[in-house]
């Protein structure tokens, strides 16, 4: 599993997943650019990983908009002259209402950030890397992938449509060098998740990630590094054979949960 010499792109780097895969990749040896939305997250996330051995980059994108994502891309080539991997991670949450009274401009805006970015990424990342005969992408499902997640229409409409880009992209391209796959993660312990569980359980955090944690066979929710070091292990080489697969970052949770 060694990246030496490769070059990666990561976006939604800012965030936790994010973060973890770029972290994992790093230890690997791979070069990075690092790509968020968020300028002041980026430069954490950057001055973090100061201690590999290893070049890190980053640019600031809206992953939703197709220049700033041609942008990321030619700042990628510019800055390393290949692309060797890409963990096509950027997305978000979204409000949570029942189907029958979503807000068609909240719809609207998570499928642009969680979907279609994820397209552009595709449509942009891999003619490089089908010109170079060579390369893996990771693009980030969830388990509202495979599950109807009550109040989350949006979010899993989106995630639910990261899977057919994953495996029509991995179609297309599998046998030009190029592999494609997706992870789904479950309950990831993150900022993101215990600013919701104040609310879900009147502030009593614990409780709350002890309580989702039961959906899972193992009895617990993640860390982001365990989805970060999945996505790392089948962006490498050590994962040649691996293509058009989701694979679920969920402690067993799909193999049990209703809803």
């Amino acid at each position: 599993m060694d990246m030496t010499g490769r070059a990666a792109i990561v976006t939604g780097a800012a965030g936790s997943i994010g973060f973890a895969g770029a972290e994992a990749l790093a230890a690997m040896g791979a070069d990075l650019l690092l790509v968020d939305i968020d300028a002041a997250g980026l430069d954490r996330a950057k001055a973090a990983l100061a201690g590999h051995n290893t070049r890190i980059e980053s640019i600031v994108a809206d992953c939703s908009r197709t220049a700033e994502v041609q942008s990321y891309v030619a700042a990628a080539q510019d800055a390393f002259g290949r692309i060797d991997a890409f963990f096509n991670n950027a997305g978000v949450p979204g409000k949570l209402a029942p189907a029958h009274e979503y807000d068609e401009d909240e719809f609207d805006r998570i499928i642009a950030i969680n979907l279609k970015s994820m397209f552009l990424g595709l449509r942009h990342v891999l003619p490089v890397m089908v010109a170079a005969g060579r390369g893996a992408v990771v693009n980030t499902g969830s388990i509202a992938s495979e599950r109807g997640l009550a109040g989350a229409i949006a979010y899993n409409t989106s995630k639910h449509g990261v899977i057919g880009l994953t495996r029509t992209a991995a179609s297309d391209v599998g046998a030009l060098g190029v592999r494609v796959n997706a992870v789904m993660p479950g309950v990831i312990d993150t900022p993101l998740l215990e600013n919701m569980l104040v609310k879900m359980f009147d502030g009593d955090i614990a409780a709350g990630k002890a309580a989702l944690g039961k959906n899972a066979t193992l009895d617990r929710i993640a860390t982001p590094s365990e989805v970060g070091d999945v996505v790392a292990f089948l962006l490498s080489d050590a994962a040649s054979f691996v293509n058009g697969a989701a694979w679920a970052v969920d402690g067993g949770a799909l193999s049990t949960i209703k809803h």
